[in-house]
């Protein structure tokens, strides 16, 4: 984007202020295209020898920079010329060293400071002869150009997950298996212990080899277990919809990461599910707050519960109010196992017309 200034900078050179000049500056990316323009050049000989008269300051690659125009010269040797200075501003840091040792120029002199330039950039008799002075007005541009360096390698990026994921799908090199819901998963121990603090304790404790040929897990549908290894192994987890099978998976996802201490997984789709409460699901998704202890998942029910209109009294003294409210939130992949199952009541809004 293009950025365009302009200032004035008034007073004699004399009196220690600076010279008439403007300034103007079209930056485009890492260039900055600067032009000083000097009104009243008799009046910027007033300034002592090695008196600089700066800029108004520009931007170019990240970086601040201005101008310094030596009306006199920098120096004795050359008080006869005039010398011109492109500064870099700023304290000195890595990263402005290295703009300075990339910056393109066709300055002959190095300072030794941040500044380069040319110390007899033009005689005064020279330029007062010269076409370039005109009614006692002359320019300088300064173009800064700083390239941007172009590796050498495109370096792609990081794939590390396809090849977990690889691993997962071609079992290779698996030395665990778990039976979920009438289904077999084959894994690898030291990848489910270095993502998974309860793994790491289930997979390491002291056990008589040969004794276990799968270890069974309840109370979790094969297909919750198979997306929980899928994140373990590539970080990513499954999108989820806006129907009812859709929010019931993320529900149990979330208590699935819950209990293997996947927090980020956990994290994850108590978001989600902040963006799924209704009428039909707040009692459920309650359960899961009490159960999981999901401080933002609550907050949501709360906000969600007050807004109804009339908003719900949660009073069990009241004297008016309908049936209770009961939702349960179990495991479906074995009808036969233990179903552990949570009341909720909701006592209904007190009904004013009764």
């Amino acid at each position: 984007m293009a950025t365009t200034t302009a200032t004035t900078l008034a007073a004699s050179a004399g009196d220690g202020s600076s010279p008439p000049s403007r300034s103007t500056v079209t930056t485009i990316a890492a260039q900055a295209y600067h032009v000083l323009k000097i009104n009243g050049y008799s009046n910027t000989l007033k300034a002592g020898c090695h008196y600089p008269l700066s800029t108004c300051p520009f931007s170019a690659g990240g970086h601040t920079w201005h101008v310094s125009y030596y009306p006199n010269g920098c120096r004795d040797s050359n008080k006869d010329c005039i010398s011109t200075f492109l500064s870099l501003e700023g304290i000195v840091t890595e990263d402005r060293r290295t703009c300075w040792q990339k910056l393109h120029s066709a300055c002959s002199i190095d300072t030794g400071t941040w500044a380069r330039g040319f110390e007899n950039f033009i005689r005064r008799d020279e330029l007062e002869r010269s076409e370039y002075l005109n009614d006692d007005y002359f320019a300088i541009a300064a173009h800064v150009i700083i390239p941007k360096e172009k590796p050498s390698v495109v370096v792609p990026p990081s794939n590390m997950h396809l090849h977990y994921g690889d691993l997962l799908v071609s079992k290779e090199g698996t030395d665990v298996k778990f039976l979920v819901g009438g289904e077999m998963f084959a894994a690898h121990r030291l990848v489910l212990a270095a993502r998974s603090p309860v793994f790491k304790a289930e997979l390491f404790r002291p056990t008589k080899k040969g004794t276990i040929d799968a270890i069974q897990i309840d109370n979790m549908e094969a297909r919750v277990f198979k997306a929980l290894l899928g994140f373990i192994y590539t970080d990513i987890w499954p999108e989820i919809g806006h129907g009812k099978d859709n929010v019931a998976m993320a529900q149990q996802l979330l208590a699935a990461a819950d209990r293997y201490g996947l927090q980020r997984l956990k994290f994850v789709y108590e978001d989600k599910l902040c963006n799924h409460i209704d009428t039909c699901s707040v009692s459920t998704m309650l359960v899961l707050v009490e159960k999981h202890h999901c401080c933002k998942l609550k907050e949501a029910c709360s906000t969600f519960l007050s807004s109804m209109s009339p908003p719900i009294v949660e009073d069990p003294n009241s004297s008016i109010f309908g049936s209770e409210l009961e939702k349960t939130v179990s495991s479906s992949e074995n009808h036969r196992s233990q179903i552990n199952r949570t009341d909720i009541r909701i006592q209904p809004w007190q009904n004013a017309d009764v």
